[in-house]
């Protein structure tokens, strides 16, 4: 991470360890609000600046009687009541070039799934508005392909970028972490972020919904850590096991002052070695 990015009122600085996390998909007032005061009080304590996240549609379910949330209308509603509410900077995906401009209107950063990661008009939209844009690498991509994604994202002027890495796809309903993917996303001077649970996906393993294994997050938060990513992307939830959307790869909000305290002494233990 060569420069400073303002996200709202935070900054993400160099060897400063940030966080993007929230509920996969925003489900009711009451859980968006538990996550994020939560997590908000946890970052605070810790001197973490965080981000929340949460979708206001997953237009890319397994099935199409999934859960996808509340739409973009009632969504970023939502989503900009937390805001003002909890004071805190907010972000979600947007599917499409004309979901750009709305989102936009709301959110302090826009984040592109890595489905559509290759999307020339959508990357251009989001970049187009000056915002802070969150770019997941696709699970079909190897990391130097991101460069190209980079330049698409740059051509207009806007360089607030942050890239993430959230598996690749290996075999069926698995993905796998390629930690050199780290060095070589930064190599191109922008912040990287590890999606700690997305990474954790069987997508479509449980027939009708995808599978996870969140009992490995917290051995892959401490390789990505260790290998110098600059944020971490984690999908939190008060009981992910009644969450609407990807539960089973879902952290449970209890368990996130002990893991981040944990994350950020390794963060600052490896930049000292890095100087």
């Amino acid at each position: 991470m060569s420069n400073s990015i303002s996200v709202g009122k935070i900054r993400l600085e160099p060897g400063r360890l940030f966080l993007i996390a929230g509920p996969c998909v925003i489900e009711n007032d009451p859980v968006i609000y538990e996550t994020a005061s939560g997590l908000k009080s946890i970052c605070s304590d810790l001197g973490i600046p965080y981000i929340f996240k949460s979708s206001f549609d997953k237009a890319n379910r397994t099935a199409v009687s999934s859960f996808r949330g509340p739409g973009i209308s009632k969504g970023l509603e939502m989503l900009g009541e937390l805001r003002g509410r909890l004071d805190i900077p907010v972000i979600s995906d947007v599917h499409s070039a004309e979901e750009v401009a709305p989102a936009a209107s709301i959110l302090d950063a826009l984040q592109i799934p890595a489905f559509l990661c290759r999307q020339t008009d959508l990357i251009l939209a989001a970049s187009g508005t000056g915002k802070p844009v969150n770019i997941k690498k696709g699970q079909f991509l190897a990391p130097w392909d991101m460069k190209n994604i980079v330049e698409k994202f740059i051509s207009t002027g806007n360089r607030n970028l942050l890239l993430t890495e959230r598996g690749v796809s290996f075999g069926y309903n698995n993905l796998v972490v390629d930690f050199r993917s780290f060095p070589v996303m930064r190599s191109f001077g922008f912040p990287v972020v590890f999606d700690v649970t997305h990474s954790l996906q069987l997508p479509g393993g449980l027939g009708k919904s995808s599978g996870g294994q969140r009992e490995y997050a917290e051995v892959l938060a401490r390789a990505a850590v260790a290998a110098g990513v600059d944020g971490l992307f984690m999908e939190v939830h008060p009981d992910p096991d009644k969450a609407l959307c990807d539960g089973p790869n879902m952290i449970r909000l209890d368990r996130m002052r002990t893991l981040l305290n944990n994350l950020k002494e390794m963060h600052e233990l490896v930049r000292r070695q890095e100087q």
